[in-house]
């Protein structure tokens, strides 16, 4: 059988261009390969360059050339090495066996295969034009756009406009709360268009700029969501990594700069429709610049900006090679060598920033899942929730734990045991019931209160100061002047009507007048008891002792009071309850008399106290205001409604507190209940068996 060392190495094709590119970050000299076809580049070193100069021989004879003509030592394995790399991207000249394997998969229906549809449901693009000439003529006629003084100008502007919204933060809030509707998602998606057109339009203008030709802009679709692109591509055949990373920075640079001029355009204007739409464009720029582009983890604009900032092409892949042969060498103990060689202190960076990258872009791609799921019909979204889970996340681990598996047989047996070991005591810790606890949200409040309010629209005389009172004290005294004239009308009719009785009884006469009118007078005399009720009522006293609190200082005697307005509260100080409510999931593993700590806001210490009551039915309503997220709580609620209707499904807890707080008041704070042991596992299988038998109805 003939060495692959011996058999000449194909020919390059003829449409490649090299040009010679910046030196590396070490200093050593560096190439670009341009694919023109499909205008893509391919750095490449002083070896890789040495070898193509001599290229069309055997490996050994490329081998022995350089090692003679060059201090380059490279053996047959790494000549073959570049030859699978220059194959596998296409850059040879195909031999017939590749030609009739490119000529089946052009001629088959490929659309027709599963996989086809796979690939292109995770990942398309869509060139829509070519805007070479366009480009050239712009970038000519906004030359001041990006001179010196302009961008001072911006970023001084951004900030007036940052420091004039912080002074109307509340307004600012406001209206970002009530654009979430139907009209203002359609509205952030118009605004989403303009800001990533101007985004991309900055990478094209910087790049026509500094001499390249953009080969096009399109769309392109990862896992069917739409996002705007441009072929900067030819940026590699840059020198300076300044340039570079201009182009790279571009498109942040655009929106940041939009971000901060809406910002500043929201707050001079007058409400309207203008303003609204300076709204959306600040918003969708500032969220997305920050949050998406500007994240390193995914090959958006941070990552290539971090990429040119190190000098560090393929940023992701070669920190990823180092992570896992740590992983291999730590965890298996494989006596791997490292993929390249770096300084210690690099290669600890770089394993770091692969581990982030991993954490990160499996919630991405979590929540990219979710989001597919509940965006299609109840089958479609299963389906396609399994494909982005099973692509993004489980064929990564499970390649990995294919090799791990593969290198099984050199893997110590101390490593083995410890391998072993760990599984073991983690499936033991998930498997043992643990005593856990579980959190909710709650208001401390006295067992026993009552909030004064009038009965009916009064005037105020006076009312108790704040502090302790006793059983049958006069809280409030109240003044009502219609029932006070109405009284004083009834009497006068009184006396009338008594002294024409006493002139009719004189009179044989009046005997047939004598019964209307003690009737008469019997109605003026049950309407002035009912008076005297009336005015009775308006002295509001104390049905037991206790604590009289919440009294607005600024009443003043004479003031009109409503009759929903409160005047005031009085507590009994000496028993406490908690009205606590706890999710859903977590109310069944509550039991009566489980030990409770509740943590009043802003007070170190915890009081101690057991469950009196759990709901067996959600909670309807909340019971206390301030544990909505309207007035500032935890607890989010239902929008359009006035009442405290929960938005999650929360069941309502009632704890019986040992001591009062400290501040002898209603506090709001977090809840922690003894719970029913319970296994991670089991809950877990539990869950999930839940989640299948409610998803499993189409």
């Amino acid at each position: 059988m003939i060495d692959p060392a011996d058999l000449p190495t194909p020919p390059l094709r003829n449409d490649l261009r090299l040009s010679e590119a910046a030196p590396g970050s070490s200093g050593e000299p560096t190439w670009v390969i341009q694919d023109t076809v499909v205008n893509r580049f391919y750095r490449i070193g002083w070896l890789e360059f040495e070898c193509l100069l001599r290229w069309e021989q055997t490996p050994r004879q490329i081998c022995q050339q350089v090692s003679e003509q060059t201090s380059l030592r490279p053996d047959p394995a790494q000549i073959l090495g570049l030859r699978q790399f220059l194959e596998q991207h296409q850059l040879v000249l195909p031999d017939s066996a590749a030609v009739s394997r490119l000529q089946s998969k052009s001629e088959g229906n490929q659309w027709l295969t599963w996989r086809w549809w796979l690939h292109h449901y995770l990942f398309f693009r869509v060139p829509l034009v070519r805007p070479q000439r366009p480009l050239q003529r712009l970038a000519g006629s906004l030359d001041w756009l990006f001179q010196p003084l302009t961008g001072w100008l911006v970023l001084a502007l951004s900030l007036l406009g940052i420091l004039l919204v912080l002074h109307q933060w509340d307004t600012f809030t406001s209206a970002v709360v009530d654009s979430f509707s139907a009209a203002g998602l359609v509205s952030f998606a118009l605004a989403l268009i303009v800001a990533k057109t101007l985004h991309e339009m900055g990478h094209a203008l910087v790049a026509t700029r500094l001499g390249l030709r953009v080969a096009h802009v399109g769309i392109a679709f990862v896992v069917l969501w739409p996002m705007l692109y441009t072929d900067t591509g030819e940026s590699w055949k840059l020198r300076s990594a300044r340039q570079r990373l201009a182009i790279a920075a571009a498109g942040i640079t655009t929106e940041l700069a939009l971000a901060g001029l809406a910002t500043l355009g929201w707050a001079l204007c007058e409400p309207g429709t203008l303003r609204n739409a300076l709204l959306y464009l600040a918003t969708t720029s500032w969220i997305l610049s920050l949050a998406l582009n500007a994240s390193p983890f995914m090959r958006f604009d941070g990552y290539f900006i971090l990429s040119d900032l190190l000098d560090f092409p393929n940023l992701h892949e070669r920190s990823s090679a180092q992570a896992r042969t740590f992983l291999r060498r730590r965890l298996l103990g494989l006596q791997e060598d490292w993929p390249e060689t770096f300084p210690l202190r690099q290669r600890r960076l770089l394993i770091i920033f692969a581990f982030m990258t991993w954490l990160y872009r499996l919630l991405l791609f979590l929540g990219i899942a979710i989001a597919v799921y509940l965006l299609f019909f109840k089958a479609l979204g299963i389906f396609l929730f399994i494909v982005e889970i099973a692509w993004f996340v489980v064929m990564p681990v499970w390649r990995e734990l294919k090799y791990w598996w593969g290198a099984r047989n050199q893997v110590p047996a101390k490593h083995k045991l410890m391998i072993w070991g760990a599984l073991f005591g983690v499936l033991l810790l998930l498997a043992l019931p643990w005593h856990t606890q579980v959190h909710g949200d709650g208001v401390a409040r006295a067992e026993r209160q009552l909030r004064v309010f009038s009965p009916y629209p009064a005037v105020l005389r006076d009312i108790h100061p704040r502090g302790s009172v006793a059983e049958g004290d006069a809280l409030v005294t109240l003044d009502e002047p219609d029932i006070i004239a109405r009284m004083r009308s009834n009497e006068a009719s009184i006396r009338s009507y008594q002294a024409r009785l006493t002139g009719l009884m004189a009179d044989p006469s009046g005997l047939a007048l004598q019964s209307a009118t003690q009737q008469r007078l019997q109605v003026q005399q049950e309407e002035i008891i009912a008076a005297r009720s009336e005015v009775a009522r308006l002295t509001l006293k104390a049905p037991f002792a206790g604590q009289w609190q919440d009294v607005n200082p600024e009443w003043q005697e004479g003031q009109w009071i409503g009759s929903r307005e409160p005047l005031g509260i009085l507590i009994d100080p000496s028993s406490w309850q908690v009205d606590a409510y706890v999710a859903q999931d977590e109310a069944h593993r509550l039991r009566s008399g489980a030990k409770v700590r509740f943590y009043s806001r802003g007070q170190p210490r915890p009081l101690h106290g057991k469950v009196i009551a759990v709901a067996s039915a959600r909670a309807s309503q909340l019971a206390h205001p301030m544990l909505a997220s309207r007035f500032g709580g935890p607890l989010s609620t239902t929008e359009g409604s006035r009442e405290l209707a929960p938005s999650s499904s929360l069941f309502h807890v009632l704890i019986q507190l040992e001591q009062a707080p400290p501040t002898g008041q209603e506090s709001l704070g977090d809840v922690q209940i003894e719970g029913t042991r319970r296994s991670l596992l089991a809950e877990g299988l539990t869950y999930m068996a839940a989640v299948f038998l409610r998803e499993s109805g189409f």
